[in-house]
């Protein structure tokens, strides 16, 4: 085992360990030539003395080491250092297949289908290269923090070219196809049975042969049959479940013969999740013993009598034929030589004639049991149909004008197909979506959308739209919301001053928290997040977080609120610490139901609590003579910097009064939400000539209900 800080050919610096496997590990290491970080894959002491198993690391990274593809971990270098052999690989960041179906459960059908797709991919790129992996398993494919799935591991993959049968079943039991089990000859269907069973395990979250020894489980690879997956995923696609159990076939010849036949039959399951399209080949009735009932005995001896009688037929005929030819030569130039002679011809070219006669009708018989079989398997499409999902389009050019031959190409280039609707869809489902209309498309850019990134957001044509067949949809995909940088200067500005800011930058979702500040001044920014100068969507959340000074004080700035709509300048006083009294006038000098004058000069420092009266220009509620709420009645009212309690949790909160009027107990809800921050600026309105009350803070539990974690005693005074 190799320890942090060691280096590999003066390249290769380990940093730590992070996977072990059968025959080595795998440490995190940093390559000090391209600087970048890489995997390290590292043979184990106790194989090293092993040629067989030197040579077997060796092919692992001379196979891997030709594959380029996105979803094949990529191999950069391999060597020896001290008795010590490695392989360089990419470092990919994220979890197992089998760690991320542990931690789910079992995989949404969608989600399983597409990581199954990109692992045919790889699969695919290697079995072009004649690789076989022949270790397929949920252990060996890594999903990347990014979402890209990415096969590794080809430490047995074999040339398929090498014919060789394996003496031994190598690979896991529970994903090892039969061939493999039995320790005979595996190519890449061996690798499909594999994918089969571990896109079983993500669908139903379990394998379907299991037991208590390695025997056991391998036996029921070769004899039993698989539970179907339905069982324990009642709601899984039909199509989906086809192409489990054509994957899974015990015989190699009845299960796909490709892995572009499997991604294929996948793709086309995402559009038809409940499609008969997937071809499973009957098991072969030859060799079976049949019971013949008493009818079919019957009917057979009847076809015999009926064979013999058009023996006899044409014996007669055979015999009519030859006495008309002896009829037109001279008997007494034959000899009983020639007539056997001629006999024989007659007899002889008769016999050719009734035989090529009969390959021909039955060559007739069948090519019509092909037609119809063809058609009854969807092998065949002729007329108006649909051209096959995973068929290619190819144009056949445009009819020419005056030609009014009924060729092919100008027949099928005249025959019009109403455009489907692609919007909504990634690009891989609308190509295929295309397909079934003998349609093409083609990416025309990309634009910002609410959309995800990547889906399609324009076509043209419109869906429903009449078009020749062959012809192409042009659409745009979605390159995700657009996004606009938080302006610069929020830190340290007032709440409103931050508030028109991020307004005029564009943003419409602004929320604000408080918290306390010894640095920061009563009322002003402490933060944004997202951050000064990072970009966000217009409508993502941006939150602002507003000081209330520090725990300790007791004086608050005011500031100047004259010019301000009344609700901001309120909110802004509020979240300062001074008690808010509303009250109307009438002026020039500012726009109606904005402040005109306020009790409290700007810059002056009061008391935390100190109430301030900002008066609203309103020229018809001050004719009126009313103020701010109740007119000239008295309003009791309280304000209180309340403390977070120790037993608050951080949940669903209600806050509310209680005071005892004319005898009675009220309780009155003043404030509810998702979740509360300390300390809590309360401003409540009791009953009137009451002049005290009791605060409680209740939080919501586990149930459903909600539980009073504080209580706070205050006192209400009038204001009129």
């Amino acid at each position: 085992m190799l320890k942090a800080g060691m280096m590999l050919v003066n390249r290769y610096e380990i940093l730590g360990r992070i996977g072990s496997g059968g025959m080595a590990d795998v440490y995190k290491a940093t390559d000090h030539k391209l600087n970048r970080f890489v995997a390290v894959k590292v043979m184990k002491p106790e194989f090293a003395q092993d040629g067989s198993f030197v040579k077997k690391f060796t092919r692992e990274a001379q196979a891997a080491a030709g594959l380029a593809n996105p979803n094949i971990v990529n191999v950069y270098d391999v060597g020896e250092d001290q008795g010590n052999y490695f392989i360089v690989m990419e470092l990919v960041e994220g979890i197992t297949l089998k760690e991320y179906i542990a931690k789910k459960g079992k995989l949404s059908v969608r989600e399983a289908t597409s990581i199954a797709i990109q692992v045919c991919m790889g699969l695919a790129a290697a079995h072009d290269q004649g690789i076989v992996h022949r270790d397929v398993k949920p252990q060996n494919i890594i999903i990347s923090t990014d979402g890209k799935v990415k096969v590794t591991d080809f430490g047995i993959a074999r040339a398929a070219s090498s014919n060789t049968i394996s003496a031994n079943a190598m690979g896991s039991v529970h994903y090892s196809s039969p061939e493999q089990v039995r320790g005979g000859y595996s190519d890449a269907r061996s690798d499909i049975y594999s994918l089969g069973i571990t896109l079983y395990e993500m669908v139903t979250g379990r394998v379907p042969f299991d037991g208590e020894t390695t025997v056991a489980i391998a036996i029921k690879q070769l004899q039993d049959e698989m539970v179907p997956p339905s069982k324990y995923t009642p709601d899984l696609p039909y199509a989906l479940e086809q192409i489990i159990f054509k994957c899974t076939q015990k015989s190699v010849d009845r299960r796909y013969q490709s892995m572009a036949e499997v991604i294929n039959d996948l793709k086309r399951s995402l559009i038809e999740p409940e499609g008969h399209f997937v071809q499973l080949t009957p098991l072969s009735d030859h060799a079976r013993t049949v019971m013949i009932s008493p009818e079919e005995r019957d009917a057979i001896r009847k076809a015999d009598n009926e064979n013999r009688r058009k023996a006899e037929e044409a014996q007669k005929t055979y015999s009519s034929i030859d006495a008309a030819r002896k009829g037109y030569e001279e008997p007494e130039e034959e000899d009983e030589d020639e007539e056997d002679d001629d006999e024989g011809e007659v007899s002889t070219g008769l016999e050719k004639a009734v035989t090529i006669g009969s390959f021909i009708v039955c060559g007739l018989i069948v090519c019509v049991l092909i037609y119809f079989i063809g058609r009854a398997a969807g092998l065949f499409h002729f007329g108006t149909g649909s051209t096959s999902s995973d068929s290619t389009v190819v144009s056949t050019g445009s009819a020419v004008a005056g030609d009014d031959s009924n060729t092919t190409g100008s027949t099928t280039s005249q025959e019009t197909v109403s455009v489907p609707k692609i919007v909504g869809m990634d690009e891989a489902t609308a190509q295929q979506t295309a397909q079934q209309y003998g349609l093409g498309i083609k990416y025309d850019g990309e634009k910002a959308s609410d959309e995800a990134e990547g889906t399609i957001i324009e076509q043209d044509p419109k869906a429903g739209s009449k078009v020749a067949r062959n012809s192409t949809i042009h659409y745009y995909r979605s390159s995700g919301k657009a996004q606009i940088s938080i302006p610069s200067g929020i830190v340290g500005s007032t709440l409103q001053d931050a508030e028109n800011a991020l307004k005029n930058a564009g943003f419409t979702n602004v929320t604000t928290s408080q918290e306390q500040s010894d640095s920061v001044e009563i009322g002003n920014i402490i933060s944004v997040s997202p951050t000064e100068g990072s970009k966000a969507a217009p409508t993502d959340q941006i939150t602002l977080v507003v000081s209330t000074g520090s725990e300790t004080s007791s004086e608050v700035t005011v500031r100047d609120y004259v010019g301000m709509d009344y609700d901001s300048a309120a909110a802004s006083a509020q979240s300062a610490g001074l008690t808010v009294k509303e009250e109307y006038g009438s002026t020039d000098s500012v726009n109606t139901g904005e402040v005109m004058s306020q009790s409290l000069s700007s810059g002056s420092k009061v008391a935390v609590g100190t109430e301030i009266t900002l008066t609203v220009n309103d020229p018809d509620k001050a004719s009126q003579g009313t103020t701010g709420g109740t007119g000239d009645s008295e309003t009791w009212t309280t304000s209180a910097r309340l403390g977070q309690p120790e037993n608050y949790g951080g949940g669903a909160y209600r806050i509310t009064l209680k005071q005892t009027v004319d005898g009675q107990e009220t309780e009155t809800t003043l404030d509810e939400g998702t979740s509360i921050t300390f300390p809590y600026l309360l401003q409540a309105t009791g009953a009137t000539g009451v002049t005290d009350g009791t605060i409680y803070l209740y939080e919501m539990n586990s149930e459903g209900n909600y539980e009073a974690r504080a209580t706070w005693p205050v006192t209400f005074s009038a204001k009129g």
